[in-house]
């Protein structure tokens, strides 16, 4: 039996789809905007996770799914067959650092992710399918991602970084490529049924050393200032009409430990990401 991929064009969605075909499936891909063409054995479908009534999907038996999970919940009902055994959903570690964050739309945006985790979770139960919930950290993958990709462009573009404090707080970023090996694992993994893990990177380091290592995969010297709390919230207040999609909140938690244990994913399928050294050679 075959899988389909929901949110296919996504950063890990694409990998996802590579590492089927190296594994040698021919795999199903869904998205709103499928590549025009698609020399590979990857069977395209165009649509939307929230208006599937009207799409004839062939029989598969795995999902996965990068695509949000309050989308997936409500697209089930029309894209579960009686073929489907597995699903693999992938979320947010957010949804436990950052559920009840002081900024109201971070806050109400998590508790729909959590909506759509748990909605899924009940979906899959209710059908007997075995279902596996994974909550990346950080994720990057080099020019591609919306996190260490951004931070990179605006150390490209100003070759220096202010950061809030000193940056104590722990992280763990991982790449968009481990995760797709790692989705497959699960997927493949009897152990894995029915249990939701955080997939942290292979290693822990300080928001200020992740800062660090983005000058250095872009061969900049580092250039790292520290700015006093206070006036980082006083900055932001000023120049918020400015910058829509930040928040004062983003610097405070520069000094906040994000990190999780990857141990139960490593017993279960084996999790190995590779440590953060990224390079942008074609940034």
């Amino acid at each position: 039996m075959r899988s389909i991929v929901l949110g296919a064009t996504g950063v890990v969605g694409g990998y996802i789809v590579e590492q089927l075909l190296q594994a040698g499936q021919m795999p199903f891909a869904l998205s709103r905007s499928p590549p025009a063409q698609d020399a590979r054995n990857v069977c395209w479908f165009r649509g939307d996770l929230t208006d599937l009534s009207a799409l004839a999907l062939p029989d598969f038996s795995t999902i996965y799914c990068t695509a949000h999970a309050g989308s997936l919940a409500a697209g089930l009902p029309h894209l579960v067959g009686p073929s489907v055994q597995r699903l693999v959903l992938f979320t947010s570690s957010s949804v436990v650092t950052k559920l009840n964050s002081d900024v109201a739309y971070e806050r109400e945006g998590l508790q729909r992710l959590a909506a759509g985790e748990a909605a899924t979770i009940a979906f899959c139960e209710e059908r007997g399918i075995a279902w596996t919930v994974l909550r990346p950290t950080i994720i990057y993958d080099e020019g591609r991602d919306a996190n260490i990709s951004r931070l990179a462009r605006l150390i490209a573009k100003f070759g220096v970084l202010p950061l809030a404090g000193w940056g104590a707080g722990l992280r763990q970023p991982v790449h968009a490529q481990d995760l797709a090996v790692g989705a497959l694992q699960a997927a493949a993994s009897r152990a894995a049924w029915n249990n939701t893990y955080a997939l942290p990177g292979g290693d822990t380091i300080s928001y200020r050393e992740m800062v660090g290592r983005i000058f250095d995969g872009l061969g900049k010297p580092r250039r790292i200032v520290p700015v006093p709390v206070a006036l980082w919230r006083v900055a932001f207040f000023l120049l918020q009409r400015w910058l829509p999609n930040a928040n004062a909140s983003m610097g405070t938690r520069m000094s906040k430990d994000m990190t999780f244990d990857a141990r139960p994913a490593r017993e279960d399928f084996g999790w190995n990401p590779r440590g953060f050294r990224p390079r942008f050679d074609n940034l």
